[in-house]
C-alpha cells in the first residue's frame, strides 16, 4: 500500500482552499440509509433538479463505484478525492461503506479517501479506517447542548432501537464526541460541519466551536440550513449571508473556517468551481446496472486464529479476526477486525455479521446454532477447519469440498465444543 504523506494531504480541495481550482472530488454513492432523522433533511434519489447533500441519481455498491471510479479517472484526472457522503449515512451502510473504501485504497493507491457521517455509528470502523489511509473525515454536529440537539433530531436508530427526544439526542452526542477524539487520536484530519437554523441553534454555534477545538478537530464548516418544504424545519429560513458572516467569524476565534463550501450532492463530480455531476449522471446511471461477478463483492475470508498460522478459535472466542485475500495466485493477509464483545445475546452476531459483510466465508474450529444462523442468513459462510490457514484458504477460494477441512472434533452446534467457553452459541 502507497504511504500516502502530510504533503498528499493538501489535495483535497474542501480542507484547503487553495487546491479548489486545482484538484477535484469525486462523492461515491453507496450509503443510502441513514440512522438517524434530522428534522432539516429530506433524502431524494434520482433528483436531477437539486444540488444538496443527501441527493443522488443512483446508488452504487462497492464493484460498481469501483468501475464508476475508473471512468471519472479517465475523463476527469484532476480528481485527487474518492468520498462517501450518503445519500444517507456511510456507517449507517458499513459493509457497503467499508467494502467500497478498500476497493478504492488498492485500486487507486494516489487517490485521498474521505467520508462524511453524522458519527453516529462511526466508532467500530475508526482504526481500519487509519489503517486504509483514510485521511480526511467530516462528521456532522449541530449542538452540544441535547436539549437543543433534540429539536433537531426526531430519532436515532443504535442496533435497531430508535430513540427519540433528549435521550436520542444525549446518545447521539456521547457517540459523535467519542468518535472526534479517536479521530484524532489516530491522525485523521477532521472537519465538523455544523447546520446552522435560526431560532434553533444559531445562538450555539460558539458553544460547538469550543468544545470542537477542544477536541482537537481541524476545521469548522458552518453551513446555512437550506428549507426542505417537506420537513419539520421547511417554514424556517434559510440564514442570511450577514448572519452567517457574523458567526464564522466568532467561530473562527476557536476554529478555522470553511468558507468555500458548495454543499455537495451525494454524487458531486469535478472541482468545487467547476461541477460536471450533470456531464456524468449518464455514466453514473451506467455503472449502476454493472453487473457484479461472483466473488467480487466479498473478496476477503476471515480466519479465527491465536498466532496467524492456524484456524484454532472458536467464534465466540475469538477477540479479533484476520481478514484475507487472494491476490495474484497469493493469498495475502489484509488486516485485522476487532469482534464485538462478548455478552449482547443475539445482537453481537448481527454486529460480527455487519464486520464482516465484504467476506464469503470466515473459518473457525467451532460454531454455534445461532451464530451459524445469522452468519449464513448475512452471506458469510461459516467453515470449521483445523489445520494451516493457507491451506483452508486455498480449499475456500478454489471453490474445494470445505467439509473436509473439519477436524476430528465434535462442532460446538452438535454439542460438542471443546473451546474455552467464551460463548460459541
Amino acid at each position: 500500500m502507497k504511504q500516502l504523506t502530510k504533503s498528499d494531504y493538501h489535495r483535497h480541495p474542501c480542507f484547503n482552499p487553495e487546491a479548489k481550482g486545482l484538484y477535484g472530488r469525486v462523492h461515491l454513492p453507496v450509503a443510502p440509509k441513514c440512522n438517524i432523522k434530522c428534522n432539516f433533511c429530506d433524502r431524494k434519489y434520482d433528483c436531477v433538479n437539486e444540488s444538496r447533500p443527501g441527493v443522488t441519481s443512483s446508488v452504487l455498491s462497492p464493484y460498481q463505484a469501483k468501475i464508476y471510479m475508473e471512468k471519472v479517472l479517465e475523463k476527469e484526472p484532476r480528481i485527487s478525492v474518492a468520498g462517501i457522503a450518503g445519500p444517507g449515512d456511510p456507517f449507517a451502510n458499513p459493509e457497503e461503506t467499508m467494502g467500497t473504501l478498500r476497493m478504492i485504497r488498492k485500486n487507486f493507491p494516489e487517490t485521498l479517501l474521505c467520508v462524511s457521517s453524522n458519527g453516529m455509528g462511526i466508532g467500530p470502523y475508526i482504526e481500519e479506517l487509519a489503517t486504509l489511509q483514510v485521511s480526511h473525515v467530516t462528521i456532522t454536529i449541530c449542538a452540544v447542548d441535547p436539549e437543543i440537539g433534540s429539536k433537531i433530531y426526531s430519532w436515532v436508530t443504535d442496533n435497531n432501537i430508535i430513540y427519540r427526544g433528549l435521550q436520542g439526542a444525549e446518545l447521539l452526542l456521547e457517540r459523535q464526541l467519542v468518535a472526534v477524539k479517536k479521530l484524532k487520536e489516530c491522525g485523521i484530519l477532521v472537519k465538523i460541519n455544523c447546520i446552522v437554523i435560526p431560532g434553533i441553534n444559531d445562538h450555539h454555534v460558539e458553544a460547538v466551536a469550543a468544545k470542537m477545538k477542544e477536541l482537537g478537530a481541524d476545521l469548522l464548516n458552518c453551513m446555512a440550513m437550506f428549507p426542505n418544504v417537506n420537513t419539520p424545519f421547511g417554514e424556517i429560513p434559510q440564514p442570511d449571508k450577514a448572519a452567517m458572516k457574523e458567526i464564522r467569524d466568532t467561530a473562527e476565534t476557536y476554529l478555522p473556517q470553511m468558507r468555500h463550501c458548495t454543499r455537495c450532492r451525494a454524487d458531486a463530480v469535478g472541482l468545487l468551481g467547476e461541477d460536471r455531476t450533470n456531464e456524468f449522471r449518464s455514466c453514473l446511471s451506467d455503472c449502476a446496472t454493472t453487473p457484479v461477478p461472483a466473488g467480487e463483492e466479498r473478496p476477503y475470508v476471515a480466519i479465527a486464529t491465536q498466532e496467524g498460522i492456524l484456524v484454532n478459535q472458536h467464534l465466540g472466542e475469538a477477540k479479533r479476526f484476520q481478514i484475507w485475500a487472494k491476490e495474484n495466485g497469493t493469498f495475502v493477509k489484509i488486516t485485522d477486525r476487532e469482534a464485538p464483545p462478548s455478552g449482547g445475546g443475539i445482537r453481537r452476531w448481527h454486529k460480527l455479521a455487519r464486520i464482516l459483510g465484504d467476506c464469503r466465508a470466515v473459518l473457525i474450529s467451532g460454531i454455534g446454532d445461532t451464530p451459524l444462523d445469522i452468519l449464513m442468513k448475512s452471506g458469510v459462510e461459516p467453515i470449521e477447519a483445523a489445520g494451516f490457514i493457507e491451506e483452508a484458504l486455498a480449499t475456500v477460494y478454489e471453490g474445494g469440498h470445505t467439509g473436509g477441512l473439519k477436524g476430528r472434533r465434535k462442532s460446538c452446534a452438535s454439542g460438542g465444543c471443546q473451546g474455552s467457553g467464551g460463548g460459541c452459541g
